[in-house]
């Protein structure tokens, strides 16, 4: 018996190498192995450290530069130190755009998720030709290139002949007929808040909805069975089921609409009297409009530390959720 049990227990053979044996590991090609991943990611993070980092360096270095035409035309290099961003964080205007950003920000967040979460929910509840339909229209939508929604959108809300004002004339608001819709602050942002809500509802809703494909039917039944209703079945099991999605989408989410450009500078330039500008709008008009380029690129790297500490404070709670998970 003890033979027996020390010949179970005793090491497997070797595997022999040559015909009919597997060949014995080599360690090199443990290793090469293991670099393969990387060497595939290699081309891409080289265009993208070519194409962003030489960039982010480029811009950096003009922040702390005086460059306006002058210098330009004489080919002078002007070094300032810190003075673009002393004189930015130290102005007014600044810090009044600043706000203003981020209220604009957290207002087309919360539209934008909220729509298209009910969106997404309906899209779950439908039928699948009804799905299929909602869908592709909700496609078109997001792969709709940003400069054309905006030339839409111009023409949607244009002061003589837009179909907005000529619908809201034919449904007894007469005194919109000839509305000048960026003639004051809140309504251009209207227009502006439209366009960003109607550009990103797809991205969340059907995000949302491939997500739920992801979620046991069992717990909705048992959720029913305990008499949940529609609300109910959202707090207790959607919800907390897709946390993690709600949580990256809407980080995601602040930093597009927060670093929206285009919809906002094309639809009245930051205007009327710059009372609309956000802070890359603003950063654009001090550097190409004002021709004070270190500024707009001080007040361009100013906006991108913001949303580094956005980023910071968001993998925070991710990290945060991780251990709370464990």
């Amino acid at each position: 018996m003890s033979a027996q049990i020390e010949e179970a227990t005793a090491a497997p053979p070797a595997p022999k190498a040559g015909k009919g044996g597997a060949p014995p590991a080599r360690p090199g090609g443990v290793r090469a192995g293991r670099a393969v991943p990387y060497l595939l990611i290699l081309p891409a993070a080289a265009l993208t450290v070519l194409l962003l980092g030489w960039t982010m360096v480029k811009n950096g270095l003009l922040s702390f530069q005086n460059l306006n035409r002058r210098q330009l035309i004489r080919h002078v290099t002007e070094w300032t130190g810190v003075d673009n961003y002393r004189e930015a964080l130290g102005s007014a205007e600044f810090w009044g755009v600043t706000g203003r950003s981020v209220v604009f920000t957290a207002a087309n967040v919360v539209l934008i998720m909220v729509l298209g979460c009910l969106i997404g929910l309906l899209l779950a509840r439908l039928g699948t030709k009804t799905r299929l339909l909602l869908s592709l229209g909700l496609v078109l939508a997001w792969a709709m290139p940003v400069v054309a929604a905006t030339t839409v959108f111009q023409w949607l809300f244009d002061q003589r002949y837009g179909i907005v004002n000529h619908l809201l004339d034919q449904a007894g608001w007469h005194s919109m007929a000839g509305y000048n819709w960026t003639g004051d602050q809140l309504s251009t942002f209207f227009v502006i808040t439209v366009l960003i809500v109607w550009q990103s509802i797809p991205f969340v809703a059907i995000n949302l909805y491939a997500a739920t494909t992801t979620i046991p039917t069992e717990l909705y039944e048992a959720a029913s069975l305990d008499g949940a209703g529609a609300w109910k079945q959202f707090t207790s099991v959607t919800f907390p089921f897709l946390k993690p999605f709600f949580l990256a989408t809407t980080f995601l989410e602040v930093i597009w609409v927060f670093k929206a450009f285009t919809q906002v500078f094309a639809i009245n330039e930051g205007g009327p009297d710059r009372l609309t500008e956000t802070l890359p709008v603003y950063a654009f008009t001090e550097g190409i409009g004002s021709q004070h380029f270190g500024m707009g690129a001080a007040i361009s790297i100013l906006t991108i530390v913001m949303l580094l500490a956005l980023t910071a404070h968001y993998l925070r709670l991710v990290l945060k959720q991780e251990e709370d998970e464990l």
